[in-house]
């Protein structure tokens, strides 16, 4: 089932076709039960990301995915367009693309995944990350900020290398590129936001999961072991995602204090 309010009022498109946001929502979590739910400042957090992500000139519309009915209904209270997905993916990349196939993507169109657990997401970052599929050649695009050698050595923080075009070389969690010299190189730390062409979407979940992948518990790996280009834009945005309650206050205080 797909509901929708309808296109996003006074936005621009610039791109030569349609663009769509797509919110993938589970309520089961080992971590965090029900997280899509928990109310941050009165609305629910799926409520949050939405209404973000919808001031990004370049979408069409922006779209809840679930597979929970909980979510679809508090959704459907908000005013918040959503697709019922079946309930045995094995990751919010299946999901997006069963509501992407759902809503009738053509192969061309770009299909972002909007990470559910991003209340403070800022909608620059998905103008940023959209923006390189003005060129008809871009398949699959992400995001990635420099950070600190300290942070590098992290294994929760994935690490990027790029070709000089910008293009994805490798995605780690080891510190890359590791230097024998005496200057530390440029970590780039990746943002877990994602856009797809459509057909590189369905190529990706046709595909088995590769080694490096599995090694890693990378997905994104998965893309390059099988030749398809990842485009890294650049960018100085930081996300607080909500992995855990206690990261609900911290959100809390961002958003109080974009309001202040």
């Amino acid at each position: 089932m797909i509901e929708s309010t309808g296109p996003i009022d006074s936005l621009t498109r610039t791109l030569k076709n349609p663009c769509l946001g797509i919110i993938p929502a589970r309520y089961r979590s080992r971590r965090f039960p029900g997280k899509p739910l928990v109310a941050i400042m009165g609305k629910p957090m799926f409520w949050h990301v939405w209404q973000r992500a919808r001031r990004c000139p370049y979408f069409e519309e922006v779209y809840l995915a679930t597979d929970d009915d909980r979510i679809a209904e508090a959704a459907r209270e908000l005013a918040v367009p959503v697709v019922m997905t079946r309930t045995d993916h094995n990751s919010g990349t299946d999901r997006v693309f069963e509501a992407a196939q759902k809503l009738d993507a053509s192969p061309e169109s770009v299909i972002v995944n909007i990470q559910g657990d991003e209340p403070a997401l800022q909608p620059a970052m998905l103008s940023q990350l959209i923006a390189p599929f003005e060129d008809p050649g871009v398949q699959v695009a992400t995001l990635a900020r420099i950070i600190a050698a300290s942070q590098a050595q992290s294994p929760d923080l994935v690490k990027v290398v790029m070709d000089k075009s910008g293009r994805a070389l490798y995605f780690s969690r080891a510190s890359i590129p590791y230097t024998r010299g005496d200057a530390p190189p440029a970590y780039r730390g990746h943002i877990g936001l994602y856009a797809f062409r459509m057909s590189a979407l369905e190529r990706f979940v046709a595909l088995d999961p590769g080694q490096l992948e599995q090694l890693e518990k990378l997905e994104q790996l998965r893309f390059l072991e099988n030749g398809i280009p990842i485009q890294v834009v650049p960018t100085c945005h930081v996300c607080q995602g909500v992995d855990r309650p206690t990261d609900i206050a911290k959100v809390i205080q961002l958003l109080q204090a974009e309001t202040d």
